[in-house]
C-alpha cells in the first residue's frame, strides 16, 4: 500500500517499512493512527444515510468525530 505522508509526517522511513513489513506478514491492511479518534455519535437519522451510501457505494463508511 502507498503511504501518504500528507497527514502523518511524523512517521519515517523506516516506520514505514516496519508496517508494511506487518502488512505483509499478516496479509492484512493497518491503519496508523497517532491518536485514536473518537467514533462519532450519530442521530438515527445519520446514520440511516450512512448505510443508503454504504450500499450505494459497496463501502463500508466508519464515522470519526473531528478534532
Amino acid at each position: 500500500m502507498d503511504f501518504d505522508h500528507a497527514y502523518a509526517d511524523y512517521i519515517d522511513e523506516e516506520g514505514i517499512a516496519a508496517i508494511k513489513e506487518l502488512e505483509n506478514e499478516t496479509g492484512k491492511c493497518l491503519l496508523a493512527y497517532y491518536s485514536p479518534p473518537g467514533t462519532a455519535h450519530l442521530t438515527r437519522e445519520q446514520l440511516q444515510k450512512i448505510k443508503e451510501l454504504e450500499t450505494k457505494l459497496c463501502v463500508r463508511l466508519v464515522a470519526y468525530e473531528n478534532h
